[in-house]
């Protein structure tokens, strides 16, 4: 597949199309996904103040079939100083944003792919295109917290344990973090808390379509972890971790 791509600064009409696409992604069961508080605070000025950072893909007749959403930050390089995931980087950039310190690292926050176009090695393109505007803006890493396409599937299990998983010929287990890791990149740590959402029960009902009639943790639909019910205060909170992992990035050839 042909593909061209842009960034919306370059093209801001194709945000809609890409708002689409990741409607599209996320099935209905996972509609506490879009209720992380800090991205929903401060997604529209990562779209207002970065748009350059922010790629779509298109095919060869302009449709937008993919995205990714990244933002630059300033990073010591130390796997230890990184923030706790996607709600800590976008606070961190945001913020340098403001104070006008030059970054001189990027952190991809999200990709989504057409589901209909699923398979096709989108993805990886979505990664390299991330890179490339790494070194279009001189900028000498690339971070993702990675969610891990597999894990929802084993709820219980701790991040850092599954991050370690291997198929037989050394290549890791989940298929996304797999996509990185052919890529190049490696992973740093483990993102232990890289978004929460916390609401009322009867939000959590409303977005899982499941009942919680008892306190304790709860594996529900998609969920990387467990999400833990409090009866007593009527309350529901998941903390997700990603897996942070780096690429390098070489200057650009002249």
């Amino acid at each position: 597949m042909r593909l061209r791509i842009v960034t919306l600064a370059e093209r801001p009409g194709a945000l809609a199309a890409l708002r689409r696409i990741q409607r599209r992604v996320w099935p209905a069961d996972m509609a506490y996904i879009n209720e992380d508080p800090v991205c929903g605070r401060l997604w529209p000025a990562l779209l207002r103040r970065f748009p350059e950072f922010q790629l779509v893909l298109c095919d060869a007749r302009g449709r937008v079939v993919a995205g990714g959403y990244t933002i630059p930050f300033v990073w010591n390089g130390r796997p230890a100083s990184l923030p706790m995931g996607v709600d800590g980087v976008l606070t961190r950039g945001v913020r340098h944003h403001r104070r006008h310190r030059r970054p001189n690292a990027l952190s991809a926050l999200l990709a989504v792919v057409d589901p209909r176009l699923q398979g096709k090695g989108l993805s990886g393109k979505i990664v390299r295109a991330m890179g490339e505007i790494a070194r279009r803006h001189g900028l000498r890493a690339l971070v993702a917290p990675v969610r891990p396409t597999l894990k929802h599937r084993y709820p219980l299990v701790p991040m850092a344990r599954y991050a370690r998983w291997r198929r037989p010929d050394g290549a890791p287990f989940d298929p996304w973090l797999r996509v990185h890791w052919r890529l190049g990149a490696r992973v740093l740590t483990v993102a232990a808390r890289s978004m929460v959402v916390d609401g009322r029960v009867r939000d959590w009902e409303a977005w899982t379509q499941m009942r919680f009639p008892a306190s304790g943790d709860y594996v529900v639909p998609g969920a990387l972890t467990t999400v833990r019910i409090d009866r007593a205060r009527a309350r529901g909170r998941y903390v997700e971790p990603n897996v942070w992992m780096l690429h390098s990035i070489s200057a650009p050839t002249t």
